[in-house]
């Protein structure tokens, strides 16, 4: 496949879906900033501990295009899954042994709040591309 013909084809919008993920955990925290610092501060770190490994599976699982890098996307998507949830386990690991006072309800709903903007991203991406 020539380089023109190569081009046409869009790269999927998960860097868009980061971004939705990054202004949910900012919106988040400033929700549970209401309650006090501490579950402000315990959101803030639940929802990049979702966003972070997101932007990295992103930047990662998306290396390559075409139908003659088949091989490689899969691996690549698979090595970047792989990746993604170990940096999920070890952040959730460094939240409880360094961050204190912590708030483990804000610190999990936030994760969960974000986690789901997955769920809604197909409609609000879809909306932006069909305009």
């Amino acid at each position: 496949m020539n380089s023109a013909a190569r081009s046409l084809i869009k790269r999927p919008p998960v860097f868009r879906i980061v971004g939705l993920q990054l202004i949910a955990t900012a919106l988040i925290s400033l929700i549970a900033w209401r309650w006090s610092s501490v579950h402000a501060y315990s959101a803030l770190a639940g929802g990049l501990i979702c966003a972070v490994p997101n932007m990295y599976f992103a930047h990662r699982a998306f290396l390559y295009q075409g139908a003659q890098a088949a091989r490689q996307i899969v691996q690549s998507i698979y090595k970047a899954e792989a990746v993604k949830l170990g940096l999920t386990a070890i952040f959730f690991g460094l939240a409880f042994k360094f961050i204190q006072p912590l708030e483990p309800a804000s610190l999990f709903l936030a994760f969960l709040g974000v986690q789901s903007v997955h769920w809604f991203a197909p409609l609000i991406v879809g909306r932006r591309q069909r305009k």
